[in-house]
């Protein structure tokens, strides 16, 4: 089950360039549309768009193979494309006709005119993921010494791949004719076959394996390839779309729906906390179509609820699909593509999937509502007091996402118990020696939103979109490379010992991925003591010079409930019109974020400030922010510090609001001069 969990993760990576192609393929043709036929621009863009779509199977060769390897390495990248490349081209029609003795080339069978397919570029990726993991360490003689170690996994995956080729020369015709008799059959069964997919569709979505099923009706696994055609306008009118058009319904409108059943339904003193998570949970899903964060807000906890939404999601689909209705998506079903596809020449009556969406809003409120009051079940704001007891108060050493990953680690069974580590969008994926020392109910009140346990080793545990930094903290932790805050706290650098000064000297460490930055500027007991100093002081007013050029905004206008909430610390934000981060007061850089989108200032004062360019920016590792300042460095008031790309942030679909947050005074007031 591990594996094919892993393998639902790697295909995310070819899935995510849909939504570049989408982009391109929809503005194509609304350009099309309004200018009343094909033009250089719109042809143009067109083919961009084609580009990626037409060669899916080699990204997803590509992407399987770096995904499936345990290190991310460019080496395993190119062991796919090398087994790509050598599949493909020994089982191309030509080359089979030479192989065969075929007469005329459409005597071959027509399987391996088909053999470029995400089926073959799976098993691509999975051959050079498997030659770098077991080849990249090979030691070979003196003489062939030139090969060792990484330079031998493609050319072992070459020899690999030969012998793959000529067992699916006789395979691939049995597998292909098989998927075709597959489709068929589903497609033979009109919208109640629809409407069976988009069930299974959703229930497999805990194990991460509804990426397989995908591949087989949007992909050209089954000759079915209804999102490519779609997207590329090769497909039939009024045929093409049926797999995705009831989807748009239930992310655009029926999981808002369900989310504002259980926002009404949460308890009266955990209303505002139910509220963050719903509605931002609910934006995601209607703009953009990502639902996980939704669903996974009631799979577990009320697993009735998610059946019933599966069911929902099956009808749904079944019912785009007996309607004159045709929409398609390039990403998912949210707002987003609905407008990028609207002027496909295949799109049919996309106005219909609006209608649904009223009527599908209201069955998912009232039928959550009366599910959950009627059951009792513990959907977000109605947990038990004991379930919702704050994580702070389960004893740890460190703060924030570190502190959150000790209790992870404990709630795990320790550090020994935990074989290896990873992340997807929204869950840890781990291997742990012994499930049975997994506490599930410490996991929860340490916030983790829910864990499943799918067979052998496998544990996941289900956290949010901020995942990445509890993994990494946890790595951290496993590697001891926050072994310094320990050895200062047994040296008697940190006295007292209570959480609250520990916190002190991992505060902006811990948002900012370091192991100390205090105890990296001035020494671990000097920060400490400026901090008692800054708490002493009688004003409590921060005065700034406004670290970036744009409109003042409050911190509850923050996109993002881990801010706007003041779970980091108080403060304002700035939505941006200038480039450049400059120092707001004479402050040391305490460190900067290695992806430059983050800086940790020590002001002179005390002060620790935290300089935050845009929302969960960190996704782009690093592409359109240049730092001028290095850790360690002093700096005076008006210094620049980072320099960055607005329109890249705001092309990725993410906010570049800029949170300004003071990490070690939770009474400062922030103000800008």
């Amino acid at each position: 089950m591990n594996f094919f969990q892993r393998l639902g993760r790697s295909i995310m990576l070819p899935v995510a360039v849909l939504p570049v192609a989408a982009i391109l393929s929809g503005i194509s043709y609304w350009i099309s549309s309004a200018t009343g036929g094909s033009n250089v621009v719109s042809a143009f863009l067109g083919a961009a768009g084609g580009a990626l779509l037409d060669n899916m199977p080699l990204l997803f060769a590509v992407g399987i193979s770096i995904g499936m390897a345990n290190k991310t390495d460019g080496t395993s990248a190119l062991a796919g494309l090398v087994s790509w490349l050598s599949i493909t081209t020994l089982l191309s029609p030509a080359t089979i006709q030479k192989l065969t003795g075929a007469a005329e080339l459409t005597d071959v069978d027509p399987a391996f005119g088909k053999v470029q397919n995400v089926f073959v570029g799976i098993i691509a990726g999975l051959i050079g993921a498997w030659c770098y993991n077991k080849f990249k360490d090979t030691k070979l003689p003196d003489a062939l010494s030139f090969f060792s170690g990484k330079r031998s996994v493609a050319i072992v995956t070459a020899g690999i791949s030969l012998v793959v080729a000529v067992v699916l020369m006789f395979v691939w015709p049995v597998v292909y004719n098989a998927l075709v008799t597959f489709g068929e059959w589903i497609s033979t069964m009109g919208p109640f076959g629809a409407g069976l997919y988009g069930f299974f569709n959703r229930l497999l979505i805990p194990t991460g394996l509804h990426h397989a099923l995908n591949s087989v009706f949007w992909f050209d696994v089954a000759g079915i390839n209804d999102l490519v055609n779609f997207l590329n306008n090769t497909g039939t009118y009024g045929v093409t779309g049926q797999y995705m058009s009831g989807f748009f319904p239930i992310m655009m409108f029926g999981l808002p729906g369900a989310a504002l059943a259980m926002y009404v339904t949460a308890n009266t003193k955990r209303k505002k906390v139910t509220y963050g998570i719903m509605l931002s949970a609910a934006v995601a899903s209607f703009f953009v179509g990502v639902t996980e964060p939704l669903e996974f807000a009631f799979m577990f906890v009320a697993p009735w609820l998610y059946l019933i939404h599966a069911v929902f999601t099956g009808i749904s689909v079944g019912i785009a699909a007996l309607l004159p209705t045709r929409l398609g998506f390039g990403f998912s079903g949210g707002f987003i593509d609905m407008v990028l596809q609207w002027a496909n020449p295949l799109a049919q009556n996309p106005w219909i999937l609006l209608i649904m969406g009223v009527a599908w809003f209201f069955i998912y409120f009232f039928t959550f509502r009366f599910v959950i009051l009627r059951w009792r079940l513990k959907t977000p704001g109605r947990e038990d007091d004991d379930d919702t007891q704050d994580a702070d108060n389960i004893e740890t050493s460190l703060t924030g996402y570190h502190g959150t990953a000790e209790k992870f680690i404990a709630a795990l069974g320790g550090k020994d118990n935990i074989i290896d580590v990873d992340n997807c969008a929204t869950r840890l994926r781990m291997e742990i020696a012994d499930t049975s020392k997994v506490d599930e109910h410490a996991l929860k009140r340490a916030g983790a939103a829910g864990t499943i346990k799918p067979g052998g080793h496998a544990v996941q545990v289900v956290y949010g979109l901020n995942v990445q930094f509890v993994k990494d903290a946890m790595e951290d932790l496993i590697s001891g490379r926050t072994a310094r805050i320990e050895a200062a706290e047994a040296a008697g650098d940190l006295p007292g010992a209570g959480a609250a000064e520990k916190g002190v000297a991992a505060g902006v460490a811990t948002l900012l991925g370091v192991p100390n930055i205090a105890a990296a500027t001035m020494g671990v007991g000097a920060a400490v003591e400026e901090r008692t100093r800054a708490q002493q002081r009688t004003a409590n007013t921060v005065t700034l010079r406004q670290p970036l050029e744009g409109t003042v905004v409050a911190l509850s206008e923050v996109p993002d409930p881990m801010f706007a909430q003041g779970a980091m610390g108080p403060g304002l934000a700035i939505d941006p019109s200038g480039d450049t981060v400059i120092a707001p007061a004479d402050a040391t850089v305490a460190s900067i974020f290695p992806t430059g989108h983050a800086i940790g200032l020590l002001l002179d004062d005390g002060t620790e400030l935290l300089i935050h360019i845009g929302i969960d920016t960190v996704n782009l590792k690093g592409d359109g922010f240049e730092t001028l300042v290095t850790a360690g460095q002093k700096v005076t008031a008006g210094r620049p510090l980072i320099r960055f790309d607005g329109d890249k942030i705001r092309a990725a679909g993410l906010s570049v609001i800029t949170p300004v947050i003071v990490l070690n005074n939770e009474n400062a007031t922030v103000s800008f001069s």
